[in-house]
């Protein structure tokens, strides 16, 4: 291989590919933590260094020129490599100190993991933990997490999980709340009530209806992406949420809505990528997330 056939530097390569793939300079700016001009300044000066135009002007937007998309494409699998490269050299740690990221919903970040990362910190103070309370299921291949909470078994072959519990979800409400719906002789009167919910997706509606509650999308008059929210306005009387039993029954604000109505099954797993498992500080945080959450399914928390 002749090394000097390589003329670029990579981070304006990275800053390329970035703004190729968020479809522009201000979405790849937040992306990589830089400005906008930044991001620009190093485009420009890569398509000065290949000698070929990458991106055209098209307004306040750009797009790709032909060029641009087939260097687009030989980047991505570089990047591929640089993310695989970073994962094997993070497998081989045997350090206990540096940072490890957990990600996890909402609700499970703000209930569940307080008192586990409280005995990591003690166990292992020079280990720092980034906790990314998200929704949304992040790409731990691409090393957006350390380790994830996942209420689902992981699809992936190059991830690793263990099982906690087949948990449940309920629906809740205030018991105010309920008794102002009127008699409940069954669980399909609740579809007097109001749901809060992240959406008012035939989804939503669909799940509803197989555990016997017949509604439409005029039941979700509120709709937040935030779990947390919900949770709160079900607690002030706002309406029923759906919420894992771990949390919802420990609450003494609400109560769940009937007795009959059937949960939604929700397995818990944590599930980290498979070259990590050689990392020990990873190791570590991974075990005791094990042991708390088993911990806590124990004591019925």
């Amino acid at each position: 291989m002749d090394w000097r056939t390589i003329t670029f530097d990579w981070n304006r390569a990275r800053a390329f590919l970035v703004a190729a793939r968020e479809g522009s300079f201000s979405a790849a700016g937040r992306a990589l933590g830089l400005s906008q001009p930044t991001v620009g300044r190093q485009v420009a000066a890569l398509e000065e260094e290949l000698g070929v135009a990458l991106i055209e002007r098209v307004g306040r937007s750009f797009a790709l020129t032909e060029a641009g998309a087939e260097v687009a494409e030989h980047l991505g699998a570089m990047a591929e490599a640089a993310t695989r490269a970073s994962l094997a050299a993070a497998g081989q740690s045997s350090s206990l100190e540096g940072n490890v990221s957990v990600t996890a919903s909402e609700i499970i970040t703000a209930v569940l993991l307080p008192p586990i990362v409280a005995t990591v910190r003690a166990a292992h103070p020079g280990i720092t933990l980034e906790l990314v309370a998200s929704n949304d299921v992040r790409d731990l291949r691409r090393r957006e997490a350390d380790i994830a909470v996942r209420t689902g078994r992981p699809a992936d072959p190059e991830l690793v999980g263990r099982k906690i519990r087949d948990g449940a979800a309920y629906l809740y409400g205030t018991p105010a709340y309920l008794a102002s719906l009127g008699p409940l002789a069954s669980p399909a009167d609740l579809a007097r009530a109001e749901i809060l919910g992240f959406d008012r997706t035939e989804r939503l509606i669909a799940g509803l209806a197989q555990l016997g509650v017949p509604v439409t999308q005029r039941n979700v008059p509120i709709v937040t992406t935030s779990h947390l929210v919900q949770w709160e306005m079900a607690k002030r009387g706002m309406g029923l949420c759906f919420m894992m039993a771990e949390v919802g029954d420990p609450e003494p604000a609400v109560v769940r809505a009937h007795p009959e109505l059937p949960p939604l099954p929700l397995p818990m797993w944590v599930v980290s990528h498979r070259e990590l498992q050689t990392s020990q500080r990873i190791r570590v945080v991974f075990d005791l997330l094990v042991e708390g959450l088993l911990a806590l399914g124990a004591t019925g928390a």
